[in-house]
Order: structure tokens, then C-alpha cells, then sequence
């Protein structure tokens, strides 16, 4: 019961932060402005550049901005909760909680685990509104999931990583490889796809296009990928456990 009072006064707490936070705000709703600027407004734009390069950007439009729009939300909602992170460990918070009767490991769980679910959210709506994927709601969700991890994922390997936030942004800033790289290896020929299938944004795009291509779920790649992401998330987990009670 006192795990559970004080998981509550933490989410009452950074609730608080986020109204008070233009800049939080801001970057929550990003992923809803980007979906609707993919479907009104990027299309045009679009067909005026492959009419000027003779090379018709729109066949690989919905693969794109699909794969873009599933990784945006659980990324942000990561380099949240890493600064977040950062900030505690600045401040000393961390070490006080390591006495409260919430343990190291059940905080983490709930700091990542909201992240999680909120970038879930914001995909689900995300996806459908920008009509680049046109899902049932289930298949949707069970992409949205696929994807979740890279925010407790982005999150610990700034925690684990940064020695400050200064360093938290120039990491950050490498993070976008996370982005470009998959991308690359979709539309390039070897030994590109080797070296994006390294990368924890490669699984839940590849699951994606797939889907968008052929309408079914490609159970091979959402297991592999389900594998790779948990083997990572517990990866930095350890590091960030080892480093906040070092």
C-alpha cells in the first residue's frame, strides 16, 4: 500500500509538471501535428518534388511517414522521462527514494511504464488521423505496442549514459541515427538492412510496412522483434539500476 501512495503522488506530481510545461505540452501533441499535416498538407509538396527530381516520391509516401509517425511518439515520450531522469539524479532525488517503501526497481517500472502507454495512446490516434495505414483497431494496437519499448529504451540510455543534461542533448541528438538508418535500409541495397535490423526502430517499422503492404501481420519479424526489444529494454535497465546506486 505504500508503494502504491507513493506511485500516485508521482503521477500527481509530473501531471502537474505537464499542464504547468508549455514545452511538454508542445512536444506531446507534435506527433498529432505531423499526421495532419501528412494528410493535407505534405501531399501537394510531394507531388511537386517528384515532378521536378522524375521520380515519384508518393510510392514510398505511406511507408515513410508511416514508419515516422509510428517511431515519433514513443521517442518523445522517452527523451522526456530521460531528462526527467537526469534531473533527479542531479538533485539527488533518486537516493531519497531508494529509502521510501517503493523500491528502485517498482519506480522505474512505473517511470517507464507511463511513457509506455502514453505513446501508445498518441499512435493509435496518430496512424489513422494522417491515413497512411488503414488498420482495424486491434492490429493497430498490437503495432503501437510493438514501438512502446523505444521510449523506456531512449529513456535509460540517457539515464544510464548522460553524465548531465548537456550531454543528455548531444546524445539526444545521435539518438535521430535510430530514425535514418532503418530507413536507409528499406530503400538501400546491402549491407544496409544488417545494419538496421541493429536498430530497436527497425522491428516495429518493418512490422508496419509489412502491414501496409500485404495486410497481414508478418509473425516473424513481430517475434524477433519482440525478442530484440526485450533483450535490449533489460540491457540499459541493468545500467541504469547499476548506475543510480553507484
Amino acid at each position: 500500500m505504500g508503494s502504491l501512495r507513493i506511485a500516485r503522488a508521482l503521477f500527481a506530481i509530473d501531471s502537474l509538471n505537464i499542464q504547468r510545461d508549455s514545452l511538454l505540452r508542445g512536444l506531446i501533441i507534435v506527433p498529432l501535428g505531423l499526421a495532419i499535416a501528412v494528410r493535407w498538407i505534405l501531399p501537394t509538396a510531394i507531388a511537386q518534388v517528384s515532378a521536378m527530381v522524375g521520380f515519384d516520391l508518393g510510392s514510398i509516401y505511406d511507408q515513410v511517414f508511416g514508419y515516422v509517425l509510428l517511431i515519433i511518439p514513443p521517442a518523445i515520450c522517452g527523451i522526456l522521462v530521460g531528462f526527467l531522469l537526469l534531473d533527479q539524479r542531479d538533485e539527488q532525488s533518486l537516493r531519497a527514494l531508494q529509502v521510501t517503501p517503493l523500491p528502485l526497481v517498482g519506480y522505474l517500472f512505473y517511470r517507464l511504464a507511463v511513457p509506455m502507454l502514453i505513446s501508445v495512446l498518441i499512435t493509435i490516434i496518430a496512424l489513422p488521423l494522417s491515413g497512411v495505414a488503414t488498420l482495424d483497431l486491434p492490429t493497430l494496437g498490437l503495432v503501437a505496442l510493438t514501438a512502446a519499448p523505444l521510449a523506456a529504451q531512449i529513456a535509460l540510455f540517457l539515464g544510464a549514459y548522460a553524465a548531465n543534461k548537456v550531454q543528455g542533448f548531444a546524445l539526444q541528438k545521435a539518438l535521430s541515427v535510430l530514425i535514418i538508418i532503418p530507413l536507409l535500409g528499406w530503400f538501400l541495397p546491402m549491407p544496409w538492412l544488417v545494419i538496421a535490423m541493429c536498430m530497436p526502430t527497425f522491428w516495429p517499422g518493418a512490422l508496419l510496412i509489412e502491414l501496409q503492404q500485404t495486410g497481414m501481420i508478418n509473425w516473424g519479424i513481430l517475434g524477433l522483434g519482440l525478442i530484440f526489444q526485450v533483450l535490449l529494454t533489460w540491457a540499459l535497465l541493468r545500467r541504469m539500476i547499476a548506475r543510480m546506486q553507484s
